[in-house]
């Protein structure tokens, strides 16, 4: 991996030990894409260079240097260059937790704080999430520290709001949630959409058109986000890549290595070098 915004695609996603509850990546992509795909927690994201499409439930967003986009936790969306050059960003990806405590300290948000924008003009935010990767970089904790906390709460004041509860429960929502349930559980085994169907007492149909409203994607698309999810937890407790892909149903390592660089950005080992920082 280089350091410098040229030509080529790079991508440094790691773990700072002194910033706990984060995740950093920064990168610069090409011809990458993102898949739709979902997160656990936040994204507060600072493009550098070029711009960044993302593709969010209902409509489609575009980044470019100087600006700051904001996904919250379980939201699906996809992630791709907007110009023939790509686009270099410097992301954060705070916990759920972190947020909470940050937004428990400034004390202007009731209940858990969601973000009301998807993309916010703002180069003095944009500059300080970039500020905070350098100090991590460089090994400088009582500095990375303040700049997290201090971007996060002026993102949190400017551009945040109580989560909003889930809409109304639509029709085939139960069976929803039941099916992913059963591909949680059955991860490695997954039944199929007709079996499945079955099980719960309904049609393929009627099955794939509540997961997509409830999820955002179908089945298969969520049960991949799902297994490299697991396959980062596993990595994560020190996993081998090769034992962590069958535990979760990909089929080899290099099944793993191919769904996990396009969600994840970054191949499985180089995230496992990232986390021993």
């Amino acid at each position: 991996m280089g350091t410098q915004e040229g030509g080529r695609e790079w991508a440094r996603h790691w773990q700072y030990a002194e910033l706990p509850g984060l995740d950093l990546l920064r990168a610069h992509y090409v011809r990458h894409t993102f898949p739709r795909h979902a997160h656990d927690g936040y994204v507060i994201a600072a493009v550098t260079g070029g711009v960044e499409e993302v593709g969010l439930p209902g409509h489609v967003v575009r980044a470019g240097p100087g600006s700051v986009v904001l996904i919250n936790p379980e939201v699906p969306h996809t992630a791709r260059a907007g110009v023939p050059e790509g686009w270099a960003y410097a992301t954060l990806y705070p916990s759920r937790e972190l947020i909470t405590e940050v937004a428990e300290e400034i004390g202007t948000l009731r209940g858990t704080p969601g973000f009301t924008a998807d993309v916010v003009t703002d180069p003095h935010g944009s500059r300080t999430i970039s500020e905070v990767h350098r100090a991590a970089e460089a090994g400088n904790a009582l500095a990375a520290d303040t700049l997290l906390r201090g971007v996060v709460a002026r993102m949190l004041t400017r551009h945040a709001g109580p989560l909003p509860a889930r809409a109304v429960r639509r029709a085939g929502a139960a069976d929803a949630e039941r099916a992913r349930a059963v591909l949680a559980e059955r991860m490695a085994d997954p039944p199929s959409l007709e079996q499945l169907a079955a099980d719960l007492g309904t049609s393929p149909f009627a099955l794939l058109r509540a997961f997509r409203e409830q999820y955002g994607m179908p089945p298969h698309t969520w049960l991949t986000d799902a297994r490299v999810r697991r396959a980062r937890r596993l990595l994560d407790a020190g996993t081998p890549p090769a034992e962590a892909a069958v535990t979760v149903g990909f089929t080899d390592q290099p099944h793993l290595n191919r769904h996990f660089t396009r969600i994840v950005g970054v191949p499985p080992g180089a995230y496992r070098r990232g986390r021993a920082v």
